[in-house]
C-alpha cells in the first residue's frame, strides 16, 4: 500500500516563478489561435462533452472556477445557464483578460466575477462563502505542491448539497515515453518538484519568452481521491477517458475532434473526471 504523503521538495520562490511564467504568457494566449477568443465570442462554449454531461444542468446555480486562466471555461458555464460564476486565478493579467472577455460578452461582475488570488487562499479571496458547484479544469493540479491543502480549501467552498467537479489529465500519462506511449520511463509515485526551464508555451511553442522557469508536481489518482474524501466529500463517480485535448504523444491522431492513439494501439486513460458531493448537513 502506498501512503499519501506531501511532496518531498518545495523549492523557494516556486510560486513567484510560476506566476511570472504565467503572467508573461497571458498576452500570447489572448492573441493566439489556441484559445481563439474571437471564435469563443461567437460560439460562447468550449466545454468538453463529457464535462457538460457529468456536471448536468447548471441553470440557476452558482459556480466557482478555481485556477480559471482566461475564463473561457468559466464563461461557458454562464452561457449554459449558471446564475453566477466566479473565476479565481493567481495571475493578475489573466484575471484582467477574463474580466475584459466577460464585459465584451455583456456579463457584469454580478453575473461573472473574476478575482486574483492564490488557490490555497481562495476562501478569503472569493466573494461568497460557498457555491453550488466548485469546478476545476484540465491542467490545474500539477501547479500545486500540497494536494491535501487544495482539497480542504475546495471542499470548504462547496455549499451543503453541492459538489466539486474535477477534470484533469491522467497522471499515468506522465510515466510513459513521449513518442508512442508504450514504455514506462518515469516513476508514477514521484513526489519531488519538477523544475522546468523552457521557452514558449503550449499555445505557441515558438513564442519568444523570458520567464521560462516553472515548478510542477505529480499527484497520483489515489492521492487526489483520498484527499477529497479526507476533506469530507463523498466521491460519487470517477471516470477515465481515452481522449486528450492536445497531442500528448507524438503518434496521436485527431479523430472525432479529439486527440487519440492510432487505431489498433492499446488504449490507456488520458483524462479522468470525478464528482465529489457535500451532504446537506455540510458533511
Amino acid at each position: 500500500m502506498t501512503v499519501q504523503r506531501p511532496p518531498t521538495s518545495v523549492p523557494s520562490n516556486w510560486r513567484e516563478d510560476n506566476r511570472a511564467m504565467w503572467d508573461e504568457r497571458v498576452p500570447i494566449h489572448v492573441a493566439g489561435d489556441f484559445y481563439d477568443l474571437d471564435g469563443f465570442r461567437a460560439r460562447r462554449d468550449v466545454l468538453r462533452d463529457f464535462e457538460t454531461a457529468e456536471v448536468g444542468d447548471v441553470t440557476g446555480k452558482t459556480l466557482l472556477h478555481l485556477q480559471c486562466h482566461l475564463g473561457t471555461d468559466t464563461l461557458s458555464w454562464v452561457h449554459r445557464g449558471a446564475a453566477r460564476v466566479v473565476g479565481l486565478d493567481f495571475s493578475a493579467p489573466a484575471v484582467e483578460a477574463a474580466r475584459a472577455l466577460a464585459a465584451g460578452l455583456g456579463h457584469g461582475p454580478e453575473r461573472a466575477a473574476f478575482v486574483t488570488g492564490d488557490v490555497y487562499d481562495a476562501a478569503r479571496a472569493v466573494p461568497e462563502a460557498s457555491y453550488d458547484i466548485v469546478y476545476t479544469g484540465l491542467g490545474a493540479l500539477c501547479w500545486l505542491p500540497d494536494i491535501r491543502r487544495w482539497a480542504e480549501t475546495a471542499a470548504s467552498l462547496v455549499a451543503p448539497g453541492g459538489f466539486l467537479y474535477l477534470a484533469e489529465f491522467h497522471p499515468f500519462t506522465d510515466c510513459l515515453d513521449d513518442a508512442t506511449g508504450t514504455r514506462i520511463v518515469r516513476d508514477y509515485f514521484a513526489r519531488d518538484a519538477q523544475v522546468w526551464d523552457e521557452p514558449g508555451t503550449y499555445a505557441d511553442l515558438g513564442a519568444a519568452t523570458v520567464h521560462n522557469r516553472s515548478v510542477q508536481w505529480q499527484h497520483t489518482l489515489g492521492d487526489v481521491v483520498s484527499a477529497l474524501a479526507a476533506a469530507g466529500l463523498r466521491i460519487e463517480f470517477l471516470h477515465e477517458h481515452d481522449v486528450s485535448l492536445f497531442p500528448r504523444f507524438e503518434n496521436f491522431e485527431v479523430r472525432d475532434g479529439h486527440h487519440r492513439f492510432p487505431a489498433g494501439h492499446p488504449r490507456i486513460p488520458l483524462i479522468y473526471s470525478l464528482k465529489a458531493a457535500k451532504g446537506q448537513g455540510g458533511g
